[in-house]
């Protein structure tokens, strides 16, 4: 166990990150830091390296510079979620979720159990035998969730898993991962595109600009997180401050490439 709560589980540090047939940096001079069991949401344009930035945490892509580094308990114990659930179409809801255990060879009957604790957790305790295509979209993200979890993650990274999800049922899945990260002490590293929702679901936000760069970062601490907190003026006047954030660095762009804003 990590010896206090407040002591980092993930240290970012000066990091950068080109690729070989792009001159540009997605991601320059990047430093922060969060505090275990703390969320963490991703903002910024499209284009901006979120979804590098989250690539680079899970080692799935290697920094040009700096370094990342993760709580040893932790790095082991991460888990990824992608934008489309990526099921496998023959296999069931239970038998997807048990594919990461049959990969490492983990799939006892400890491990099973979990598994089924979890779909019933996540309300898909009468769909085990369903296929993918049986499913709704927002039956699917569940499932894909429960795959993550599976392993006994303690870190998932999640890029923009509620994007496709209909209004409705990505406010039910926001208050399903908030449940989740109580119930389980869960961590996450959260990449959105929706102001309100990263408002809602981070304990800190990162807001990236155009060049892959911090324009903002800053603690978030409501004292209780329900879709009534969305009503409330402090909910919606830091909104606002990002929506102006948004727009001056929107502005910014538009300066430095000849009046024609890029998105």
């Amino acid at each position: 166990m990590i010896e206090s709560p407040s002591a980092p589980s993930i240290e970012v540090r000066a990091l950068s990150k080109r690729f070989a047939d792009d001159a540009r940096a997605v991601i320059d001079d990047l430093s922060f830091s969060v505090p275990a069991q703390h969320s963490l949401c991703l903002l910024g344009p499209s284009g901006c390296g979120k979804t590098t930035l989250l690539r680079l945490l899970m080692g799935l892509e290697q920094p040009s510079g700096g370094e990342i580094r993760i709580h040893p308990e932790l790095a082991q114990h991460m888990s990824y979620v992608f934008q489309e659930p990526r099921l496998v179409p023959w296999r069931t809801c239970l038998e997807n979720v048990l594919l990461p255990l049959e990969l490492t060879g983990r799939n006892d009957e400890a491990s099973r159990a979990n598994a089924l604790d979890l779909l019933q957790q996540l309300g898909l305790q009468e769909r085990l035998q369903h296929f993918p295509s049986e499913l709704s979209g927002g039956m699917q993200m569940r499932v894909a969730l429960a795959r993550a979890l599976v392993t006994r993650a303690r870190i998932v990274l999640l890029d923009e898993p509620f994007a496709a999800l209909d209004e409705r049922t990505r406010f039910r899945m926001q208050d399903l991962l908030l449940a989740l990260k109580s119930r389980l002490q869960l961590q996450y590293v959260f990449v959105t595109h929706s102001i309100a929702e990263a408002v809602y679901l981070g304990d800190r936000i990162l807001l990236l600009d155009g060049s892959g760069r911090a324009r903002d970062w800053r603690e978030v601490d409501f004292p209780d997180r329900s879709q009534q907190l969305k009503l409330s003026p402090s909910f919606n006047a830091l909104v606002q401050t990002y929506s102006q954030l948004f727009g001056e660095m929107e502005d910014s762009s538009a300066i430095s490439n000849g009046g024609e804003v890029q998105r």
